[in-house]
């Protein structure tokens, strides 16, 4: 159920009992009332009512009452587009009133003829009569919003500072050159080449010089004369330069100045906005000291880089807002050593083109007039949440709990296919590229660089023309074909990425080793083995994905719950949350470009941004190689060399599998293992039928290759038909080796590659067999990928561990810091001698996202699964989450391990009903082929809405996996249900193909048949949370009798329609939330 229409059953359930309880009783002794009823943050209206902003308000007995906002200004704000946009929101509450004043009646009437109004949002720009607001203010006695005779403070730079240091808040070095002061030792100025002395205080260059008046915005940086010399002169915006240089290096000899030490931000300024104390949105921009040039998009507007504030940084909005009594308040933070300072204050403005900031603005200033208003004008205003209060979540196990913790880690996106050529070159050109690289000291050198590969093709190009010429060696002659495809690799795209492109090349001062004892012996000459790897880069579906989770990732946080519409405002109160000190978000990703990119693409979605990944990129991934988060162990790579090993030996067996096969290659009884080894039977005859089919593929693509109607088609990614013929052809070769043995470690290449082609090329390669070969292809993989990282639990643990004992370590320690109050975090902890009035100030949600390749993921589920975590023999609810994981043959693109944390603020510190940990798993998206995801058999949380299709995303081959359409996000959980597209009888072995036979001895328990649901509204919500509250109090004694109960567990409730099996099978279950 959406969030409006859970705010509408709150509200009538508060009403009601505020009839049988005292009117003095205050709304949080009702919310911490048992049992208690609770709903996340107000920011998630259903797209049929204002968002939530008049919370329902049919029921009220005096609709035409209204309160009068008026709006005095000059007509340049009142008019311009962010005000526009926000005031045309504000219109959209019930209860309230537009009224801008016109220009002339501010400029020309006295403040008695000027229009009555209740709350008065007035503010200062050029040429506005101040003094006669001041005057209106005192006269009408208003609400007002942004306080007027702090406006004045807010003109004066000095002022300004001095209010700033008074607030204990962060300001560049300075001093004040008052020339308007009668003492002379306010104005004593002693310049000398490279610095400056004012009023004894030096300044070296570079340094600052700012008007005292805040409306002078002719600011002068000066440089020393080791960097040149001269100044940087700042201005308002002209056209598209903000700045000029000037060859001028002597301070201005007239007029009142500020002297401050000039801060390096590399080149970017960050503009904060804040509404009211508790919100704060930020954008950077190229700063107008670098060039002076306005960076504009493509629609004319400067460009803005989202960013993300620290705890630290939130705290300094909130009292820069408190401290200038200024509701919505604009002020400029540099970002410099380390630490962030306040450099200016701007008073009331807006973000420009941000409809996110636009509905935040309009919703937080909407509701903080009707509150402070409708009680002394007796409007029926029901108070909605406000940003302020904890972040009140339901959870699996059926109670309402304070969300305190997220952690997840996440396998990157769809990418292209990972290729490799060697290439061995003795060309003294290849030699001078070695050396100038320093490739001799360590014996090997990795080019990345667009300048460093550049060199290489142009090296290509040179060989390639010898050739053409008949003036090249009969060895180079030889390569030709590899140094073709070198140069067109190298030629893709028609620029350079060290992401998708690299170039290795290793010594051999032997020249290339024997290959077998007929080899001549005679020595030979040092050579160079050339290796280029290319493509596994994040393909645009790739991005849709990772855009489009987190997009539905917002919807675990507070006010997210229960949305089916992944559309358009879904998971509002995240957004809210992160623009508040609550929201502590730390992003990290692997050096690999694909998983940069996806987490780039990922955190677009997560917080509503807008623009290219490459800035978002830059300002919000961190590299998770720093601190060795994801370096492996070196034994665990011994570990995992032994298992492959053992395991290609015995796929390269030509007979059935016996039992002893499958109790060797699959002792942990894996289901999809055991469904894969079904299929397989025969492995060498399975990898002949493999073989055979991709000789037809490499018929057909040569075919299309010459094609007049096809030979100039542009398959994905702009590869051509040559690139994928010399992918297919290089997979060929190494799959059949020369003993006519089959390579088994080629399997996940094959698989890799016929899926790309499958998705991404099948509408223009038109290959019949592409679906059987893809099949085949994935049932071998199914069994090699999983068991190249061990067969027995010990093996997997020993390589999980090894893999991912950094990354466990950190989630352990980021569970930990929300209990702890050390840690080295603690500087982003909001300050509670800042914070009072403010609900639990001290409280934040943490979020922590991981992205990284399949290795981690299946690591970290590996450990998961067979740490010993609970014990599949006595946790009814653990051991059907180890069913559904044992069913997941596949962890695929945007494969998720997410962990939340909550906690009962209510409960004994000591006590284990403090804090409540949820595992939630997704195995990522799934191809276009065996759509049927395995049904997860397992417990759901108590807020849902209406079930659906899964969410498409990307090309039309692939779709979000989602075991339920009506979870509220889109990582289906370790506790699973079937599959809303099921019907509610379906048994797991429907889902495997009818053709394939599956062990029912390995089948665990069947899922929970779950019914359609409904959407509920009006007083059936408010019905629907009265009875809520009574099952949370009945302690849940009638499910205690109903299923066994752990002795190492506390018994888990189940969800609603699961307690009522009339009304699933009826198909009138009621989602709970």
């Amino acid at each position: 159920m959406s969030y409006t229409e859970l705010e509408s059953g709150y509200q009538d359930l508060r009403q009601s009992s505020q009839q049988a309880q005292s009117q003095a009783q205050t709304f949080v002794s009702e919310r911490n009332a048992r049992p208690g009823f609770f709903v996340g943050s107000d920011g998630n209206g259903d797209g049929e009512s204002n968002d939530g902003m008049d919370s329902d308000c049919s029921t009220c007995s005096n609709p035409g009452k209204q309160v009068v906002v008026g709006i005095c200004a000059m007509a340049k704000k009142t008019q311009s587009k962010p005000m526009k946009e926000i005031l045309t929101r504000l219109q959209e509450f019930e209860f309230i009133k537009m009224l801008i004043f016109s220009e002339d009646v501010i400029l020309k009437e006295p403040v008695e003829n000027w229009p009555l109004c209740d709350c008065l949002i007035s503010f200062h720009s050029k040429g506005f009569p101040l003094e006669k607001a001041i005057q209106y203010a005192q006269l009408r006695k208003p609400y007002v919003l942004n306080n007027l005779h702090m406006q004045y403070d807010i003109q004066d730079r000095r002022r300004v500072y001095a209010i700033l240091e008074k607030e204990g808040i962060e300001i560049p070095r300075y001093a004040v050159l008052d020339r308007d002061s009668p003492d002379p030792k306010q104005h004593e100025l002693i310049e000398s080449e490279d610095h400056v002395e004012v009023n004894g205080i030096i300044f070296n260059k570079p340094f600052v010089e700012k008007p005292v008046s805040a409306e002078d915005h002719n600011i002068y940086i000066y440089y020393p004369t080791s960097a040149g010399g001269g100044s940087q002169r700042l201005f308002r915006k002209i056209g598209s330069r903000s700045s000029v240089y000037s060859p001028e290096s002597r301070v201005r000899k007239t007029g009142s100045f500020i002297y401050e030490d000039f801060m390096p931000t590399d080149g970017t300024d960050v503009k904060v906005y804040t509404v009211g104390p508790d919100y704060a949105h930020a954008e950077a921009r190229k700063s107008p000291a670098l060039d002076g040039k306005v960076e504009r998009d493509s629609e004319g507007k400067e460009i803005r880089y989202p960013v993300i504030l620290n705890n630290a940084e939130k705290l300094i909005s909130r009292k820069v807002c408190l401290a200038f009594k200024q509701t919505v308040c604009g002020f400029d933070l540099l970002r410099a050593n380390g630490k962030s300072y306040v450099c200016d204050v701007n008073g009331f403005s807006f973000v420009k083109n941000s409809n996110k900031y636009y509905d935040d603005c309009a919703k937080i200033l909407g509701n903080m007039i009707l509150r402070e208003l409708t009680p002394t004008l007796h409007i029926p205003w029901l108070v909605p949440f406000q940003l302020d209060d904890p972040p009140i979540v339901p959870t699996t196990f059926g109670k309402m709990m304070e969300l305190r913790c997220v952690v997840a880690v996440i396998r990157h996106g769809d990418r292209t296919p990972k290729q490799k050529m060697k290439l061995e070159v003795r060309h003294p050109k290849f030699f001078e590229i070695f050396e100038k690289y320093d490739g001799y000291k360590d014996g090997h050198v990795k080019l990345k660089r667009p300048k460093q590969l550049q060199e290489i093709l142009d090296i290509a190009r040179y060989l390639l023309s010898e050739i053409q010429n008949k003036s090249a060696d009969a060895e180079i002659q030889e390569k030709e074909s590899k140094l073709e495809q070198l140069k067109n690799v190298l030629e893709m795209y028609g620029h350079f990425s060290g992401i998708n492109r690299k170039v290795q090349m290793k010594y051999q001062p032997k020249g290339r080793p024997r290959g077998s004892s007929s080899d001549d012996d005679a020595p030979k000459q040092p050579s160079l083995v050339l290796i280029l790897k290319w493509g596994g880069e994040l393909t645009p579906a790739g991005r849709i994905q990772a855009e489009e989770l987190g997009r539905i990732f917002r919807c675990m946080y507070p006010g997210g719950q229960g949305r089916q519409d992944y559309s358009g405002t879904q998971g509002l109160g995240l957004l809210r949350l992160h623009s508040t000190f609550r929201h502590d978000l730390k992003i990290y990703a692997s050096d690999e470009g694909r998983v940069q990119m996806t987490a780039a693409a990922f955190a677009k979605g997560l917080l509503a941004l807008e623009g290219e990944l490459t800035p978002i990129l830059v300002q919000m991934v961190k590299s998770a190689n720093t601190n060795g988060l994801l370096d492996n162990d070196c034994d665990s790579s011994k570990y995992q060399t032994l298992a492959k090993q053992r395991l290609h030996d015995l796929m390269r067996v030509d007979r059935e599998f016996t039992l002893e096969d499958r109790e060797v290659i699959n002792p942990c009884n894996s289901i999809s293992i055991n469904q894969a080894l079904d299929f397989v039977k025969n492995p060498v005859e399975c990898c002949n039928h493999v073989h055979k089919l991709i000789k037809e593929l490499l018929t057909i693509i040569s075919v299309k290759k010459e094609d007049p109607k096809t030979k100039d088609a542009i398959l994905y990614h702009g590869e051509t038909w040559d690139l994928m013929a010399r992918r297919w052809e290089k997979i060929e070769k190494d799959f059949s080796t020369k003993s006519k043995q089959y390579d088994i470690s080629k399997v996940p290449d094959i698989y890799d590659c016929i899926k790309y082609d499958l998705q991404h090329n099948q509408h223009t390669l038109q290959y019949d067999q592409a679906e059987e070969l893809y099949i085949y292809a994935k049932y071998l993989a199914d069994i090699v990928i999983p068991q190249e990282y061990g067969s027995t639990v010990q093996e997997k643990l020993a390589i999980g561990q090894g893999i991912c004992t950094p990354l466990l370590k950190k989630i352990k320690a980021d569970l930990q810091r929300n209990i702890e109050e050390a840690g080295d975090e603690s500087v982003n902890r909001l300050n509670p001698h800042y914070s009072h009035g403010v609900a639990s100030p001290g409280r934040h949600v943490r979020t922590r996202l991981y992205f990284t390749s399949e290795s981690h993921v299946h690591s970290l589920l590996t450990v998961l699964r067979y740490g010993g975590l609970l014990n599949v023999l006595n946790d009814e609810q653990w051991r059907r989450a180890m069913d559904y994981i044992s069913m997941v043959s596949e962890l695929n693109y945007m494969s998720q391990v997410v962990i939340m944390l909550y906690e009962d603020p209510t409960k004994d510190p000591t006590s284990e009903e403090r804090f409540h940990v949820e595992l939630h798993f997704s195995p990522g998206v799934n191809c276009c082929v065996q759509k049927n995801l395995p049904p997860g058999p397992g417990f759901r949380p108590h807020s849902r809405n209406d079930s659906g299709n899964p969410k498409q995303m990307g090309s039309s081959c692939t779709i979000l996996k989602n075991n339920s359409a009506c979870d509220e996000v889109n990582t289906p959980r370790i506790e699973e249900e079937n599959d809303s597209e099921d019907s509610p009888g379906k048994s797991q072995a429907d889902y495997y193909d009818k053709d394939t036979p599956l062990n029912s001895k390995h089948l665990k328990s069947k899922p929970i048949p779950i019914g359609a649901h409904h959407t509920v509204s009006g007083h059936e919500a408010a019905h629907l949370a009265k009875r809520l509250n009574e099952e949370l109090a009945s302690q849940q004694h009638s499910l205690e009798s109903q299923r066994p109960i752990s002795p190492d567990t506390e018994p888990r409730s189940r969800s609603y329609e699961q307690r009522d099996p009339k009304s699933a099978k009826d198909g009138n279950a009621t989602p709970v939330s």
